[in-house]
């Protein structure tokens, strides 16, 4: 095993247990045997280069353990149950929750970071340190991106700033943060990095001359009045500076803190005491101070921050803090870890994790995609305002907030009884944005009517909306019912029908149960504040009572039509199929199985009512099912059981073109007794593309399949058709 880990962990960790990691290793080296990275290494050098990257932050042994270990579940032959047998409960948890958060498959890029952060961010209120592994791991294939191809590249550096950048920086862990966003740009805007780059080149050696002069100048001054202090040139991360001018519309002359310089002293006091001897020397510039020692941010973060016009008439920035100050603004969550021996409780590393708890709710609570991304990137990944209540106390809020914001934050009922708000002593709009500092004032009234609608459109924070929602949802409810009465009402007229024939006592009371509404009256609130659109409730109704409404035929859609085209021939077992599928509301409904999508037990699945065929069954993610146009013949349909039939798969697979390639793959298919229906190769310069079709049972066949395939090194993406 390479001595450089061990002695690595025991620089920080003289007791640890590094047999521990040499076990690790041993196992992983064995599992990984032959496996190759894109990049054409042994699969080996990628989890010991993710556990360096721990071990740079002083993790734990456990955590460097499951690190090495992190692959081994996914990608070999080794189980849960091995590594549980092996190395313990606690380790085996960790790489199993790795190994769940790679297993995700998506269907839009929406619902795809929606669902990797659901999963994160359960697995984070679980244990913070699958996490912490999952970040080394892809910080490590970020260092090794060029290995892949263009359209991979720029697919994992967005991936990388939508979801990963932000969920260090929330964790406080500057250096993974950094490290991510700079090797993204390089790859989402190439010309645009290395153009900066060169910028900031150029007039390298000039500005660490006048950053050295700055250093002496201020030392001296600092020994003068007793303070100890380590004070450096900071270095600026390239993501930092194209975010600024790209966002704020700057020249890469506008950007002021290109020269920075950072003071390290050893106690709070000092902090201060620096911060007044460099306003002495130096003219600061108005708005550009921010103490975040008195108010720190949301991942732990403090230190002062100044920006004064130096010596030379230049503008540079300060930022001072303590060395405790400085390990958290580098290791973040990991510099206060729990784990480690030694750690009291008065560390309040619980307290540290308040926004988890409460992403956690959110996820519960939001199940669309779509809004549950709003709510993060709202309250998560966007910067924070800092304001005061008139007692003192600092309330942070998303930046753009308004006082209503504060008001909810304050307490629900504050909110809900607001009529007005003062900032500063004067009396501002409800839609004043709140700047950092503001004494905000909330003027309430026992005689209020509540939120009003309008706040919804306001409101910055997701906490404010949600509790605004609320107040609708419950307090309104009467209002809802004949709200939601008079929607259905229009909406049936819209569409032409007879409001008699449609809203019959029986068939609202069917979609209410179908919908999980306790009543009617619950359904009617449901669509007054928006939970339920009325149309949804119609083409319930339409669908179940088709035959009593005896609605006039409509034409077949396009989407119809190409369903059936591509229904006509059923596959080997799908007889069988049709007997472990449940269509809802309806016994002995003749099914069949569209060949658009190829549906297996195990897939989740929708249904479409077709003109004298019977249901035609999807997977729900089919493109033929989302672009449908008449979305009232959609029915729900569900695996009863499943079959010891086989069922037609197919797979397209891109690949770089070598010898033997065609063997690698057929052998695979071989091994894992697959029978194959069709296999069409072609080649196109250096990588060879692959068309199969094939019968398996079910989807974990399915998915088996592709984890063998995955293991050819030659191999760079598998998409089920």
């Amino acid at each position: 095993m390479n001595n450089k880990l061990i002695n690595k962990v025991l620089e920080y960790n003289k007791e640890a247990d590094v047999e521990v990691l040499r076990k690790a290793y041993n196992l992983a080296l064995e599992a990984h045997q032959g496996q190759k990275r894109v990049s054409g290494e042994d699969y080996i050098i990628h989890p010991m280069e993710v556990a360096m990257i721990l071990a740079d932050l002083q993790l734990d042994v456990p955590t460097i353990t499951a690190a090495i270990l992190h692959d081994v579940i996914e990608d070999t032959d080794y189980s849960f149950e091995d590594v549980q047998r092996e190395f313990g409960q606690e380790i085996a948890d960790l790489v199993d929750g790795v190994t769940k958060i790679s297993k995700l498959e998506f269907k839009t890029k929406e619902e795809q970071q929606a669902e990797s952060l659901r999963k994160m961010i359960i697995a984070m209120a679980k244990d913070i340190r699958v996490i912490m592994i999952k970040l080394a791991d892809r910080l490590h294939n970020m260092r090794t991106l060029k290995y892949m191809p263009i359209d991979k590249q720029k697919a994992k550096a967005q991936e990388t700033l939508d979801i990963y950048s932000p969920i260090a920086h929330r964790l406080g862990i500057s250096k993974i943060k950094w490290e991510l966003e700079d090797i993204s740009l390089r790859y989402l805007d190439e010309e645009g990095y290395y153009d900066l780059v060169s910028k900031v080149a150029q007039k390298r050696e000039v500005r660490e001359k006048y950053i050295t002069d700055v250093i002496e100048i201020l030392k001296e001054k600092l020994a003068d009045v007793g303070i100890e202090a380590d004070i450096q040139g900071r270095p600026k991360h390239f993501y930092s500076i194209y975010r600024k001018m790209y966002q704020q519309n700057r020249s890469f002359e506008e950007i002021y803190d290109l020269i920075a310089v950072r003071v390290i002293v050893n106690s709070i006091k000092d902090c201060y005491g620096v911060l007044g001897v460099a306003h002495t020397m130096w003219k600061p510039i108005p708005g550009r101070f921010k103490d975040y020692i008195a108010m720190p941010k949301p991942n732990m973060y403090q230190s002062l921050h100044t920006t004064v016009i130096g010596p030379k008439g230049d503008p540079f920035e300060i930022q001072i803090r303590t060395w405790e100050m400085h390990k958290t603004a580098e290791f973040g969550i990991a510099a206060h870890w729990k784990y480690k021996e030694g750690i009291e409780e008065s560390d309040n590393f619980e307290e540290k994790l308040v926004w988890l708890r409460q992403i956690l709710e959110w996820q519960r609570e939001l199940q669309d995609a779509s809004e549950f991304m709003e709510t993060l990137k709202v309250d998560l990944f966007t910067d924070e305002v800092f304001v005061f209540s008139p007692k003192g106390d600092v309330i942070q809020l998303p930046k753009g907030s308004c006082p209503l914001d504060f008001a909810y934050r304050i307490h629900s009922d504050i909110g809900n009884k607001c009529i007005g708000a003062k900032i500063n002593g004067k009396i501002v709009p409800l839609n004043y944005t709140l700047q950092n500092g503001d004494i905000v004032e909330v003027l309430t009234s026992s005689h209020s009517n509540g939120p009003s609608r309008d706040w919804l459109k306001i409101v910055k924070s997701s906490h404010a909306r949600n509790k605004i929602k609320q107040y609708f949802k419950k307090d309104k409810k009467e209002e809802n019912i004949q709200k939601g009465k008079e929607l259905l009402e229009k909406e049936v007229k819209r569409q032409g029908l007879q409001q008699s024939n449609v809203l019959k006592h029986n068939y609202l009371e069917y979609v209410s149960q179908k919908s999980n509404y306790n009543s009617i009256d619950d359904l009617y609130a449901s669509i007054g504040y928006g939970g339920i659109k009325p149309n949804f409730v119609i083409q319930k109704i339409k669908n179940q009572f088709k035959n009593e409404l005896n609605l006039a035929p409509e034409h077949p859609t396009l989407e119809e039509i190409q369903v059936e085209s591509k229904s006509s021939k059923p596959t080997a077992g799908y007889d069988k199929l049709e007997k472990a599928v449940k269509v809802s509301g309806f016994k002995n409904m003749a099914v069949r199985f569209s060949r658009c999508c190829n549906p297996v037990p195990g897939d989740k699945i929708i249904g479409y009512i077709t003109r004298g065929r019977g249901v035609s069954v999807h997977r729900a993610d089919c493109s033929n099912i989302r672009n449908a146009d008449d979305i009232g013949r959609l029915i729900d349909v569900e695996w009863v059981k499943y079959t010891v039939a086989n069922f037609v798969s197919e797979i397209n697979i891109k690949a770089k073109d070598a010898k033997g390639l065609l063997t690698k793959v057929t052998t695979v298919l071989s091994d894992q007794n697959i029978t194959i229906v069709s296999l069409n190769v072609r080649t196109d310069q250096d990588y060879a593309y692959f068309n199969i079709s094939f019968e398996v049972k079910s989807t974990r066949e399915l998915n088996q399949l592709i984890k063998k395939l995955n293991k050819i090194p030659e191999i760079i993406s598998i998409y089920r058709i």
